[in-house]
């Protein structure tokens, strides 16, 4: 039988071996989530400028839709040349992108780099592209052999996070940000900057502490309104962050989602030139009307809302109810002017929140008749920045072999060990 001195020590080398097992499987965090179909969903990136960039130039890098990306942000689409902005260094912004399934786990794929003669795969992750992405994840989407060795020109697959974890928080309509943590950031500070608890930030990260780390991603719910638009329609699924807006039906309809609910409002874009007709059938009302009309039984409300758009067909649906009492104005989530500067007590704020205080607050330009309603770089080119945190490059690759090989270290050393003690 083995003595006591013997059972101590296999006992503390089965403890060591439980450490370092965990050590190893919590020491990269990680948004990735798994999937098994064709779904996609909307996501939104937290992104930081590394340099004055032009908003046409920032949509170029994500390839999205400069309109989506400024109504993303609760900023005017309405002023002037808008899309050639320059906007600040140092400015965050949430960039609206699809997430879809891509072998068996959610992230975008749509992004692609050209690479230009100075280029580095951890310049790409690090500076331009804001830690969302790692030089690893970058060779590995693009099968790069020898990640020294860059051709000009080369379109390179930029692999970024995303979840959609079937579009709910809690059972609650929510979208989810990616977010890259920085030096000053604490768990506790991310949360009540987005309005969320430190256990929801943990249980959606699967986290086992609240510690976090410079160059960790972290998905953020972010509360959203819903829209039940049907299948067939071409933006069935929209959904809507809380305190911002969304471009659809071809930039003939904005949508927004207010602070004070999580009820879908949506009216005629002030960029809507050609556009399908916007007025219920059998009324006199357009996109984005309310009617109501006191009685003494509560109050009639006729509204007439969004119901996706089909075959370049902008869908109506004409709604009765009876209400208590009659609804105010419409609460819009603030607009801002387009950011000429950044704050400087941004610059240090724990996790930017998802709307930017630049600018004053502006009232949303509608095409909606107000009789009888309530609605109320180039990229390639541009300057590395060096203040950026540089750690992405070390960052969780999308298959991370590291916590493997310390399980197979670990358990290696035990097998030796144990007999020993025994």
């Amino acid at each position: 039988m083995p003595n006591q001195k013997s059972i101590l020590q296999s006992t503390f080398l089965l403890l060591l071996l439980q450490v370092l097992i965990n050590v190893a499987l919590v020491s990269c965090k990680s948004t990735i989530e798994p999937c098994s179909n064709s779904d996609s969903c909307n996501a939104l990136l937290g992104y930081t400028l590394y340099t004055d960039l032009k908003v046409s130039e920032v949509a170029s890098l994500f390839q999205i839709d400069p309109i989506a990306l400024l109504t993303a942000n609760a900023i005017d689409i309405s002023y002037p040349d808008v899309e050639h902005h320059i906007l600040p260094s140092h400015l965050f912004l949430k960039i609206p992108i699809t997430c879809s399934c891509v072998d068996g786990i959610r992230k975008s794929v749509s992004t692609h780099y050209k690479t230009r003669p100075s280029d580095t795969l951890s310049s790409i992750a690090d500076s331009i592209y804001g830690g969302l992405v790692s030089a690893d994840q970058i060779r590995e989407a693009n099968s790069i052999a020898d990640p020294s060795v860059l051709d000009l020109g080369q379109n390179l697959v930029v692999p970024l996070p995303c979840t959609c974890f079937n579009g709910t928080d809690n059972s609650l309509p929510a979208i989810y940000l990616s977010y890259v943590v920085q030096p000053i950031d604490s768990l506790a500070a991310i949360a009540a900057r987005y309005s969320t608890t430190l256990t929801d930030l943990m249980n959606v990260n699967a986290m086992g502490s609240s510690a976090i780390s410079d160059g960790d991603i972290l998905a953020i719910p972010i509360p959203a309104c819903a829209s039940n638009f049907p299948k067939y329609a071409s933006d069935y699924g929209l959904l809507v962050p809380n305190g911002s807006y969304a471009i659809t039906a071809g930039h003939c309809v904005q949508c927004s989602c207010g602070s004070g609910n999580l009820n879908l409002y949506c009216m005629p874009a002030s960029l809507a030139v050609s556009c399908s007709s916007m007025q219920c059938k059998n009324s006199n009302l357009m996109l984005g009307n309310v009617t109501a009309q006191q009685s003494s039984a509560g109050c009639n409300v006729t509204s007439c809302t969004y119901n996706g758009i089909a075959n370049g067909t902008i869908m109506t649906t004409l709604s009765a109810s009876l209400q208590p009492r009659c609804p105010g104005p419409q609460q819009f989530p603030p607009l801002v002017a387009p950011p000429t500067s950044v704050p400087k007590e941004s610059l240090f704020a724990p996790a930017p929140s998802p709307q930017s205080d630049v600018g004053g607050t502006i009232t949303p330009r509608s095409l909606v008749p107000a009789a009888g309603s309530f609605p109320g770089f180039s990229p390639a080119n541009g300057p590395i920045s060096s203040g950026l945190a540089s750690g992405a490059s070390d960052a969780c690759s999308l298959v991370n072999p590291l916590p493997i090989l310390m399980v197979a270290l670990v358990l290696l050393f035990v097998k030796f060990l144990i007999p020993v003690a025994l």
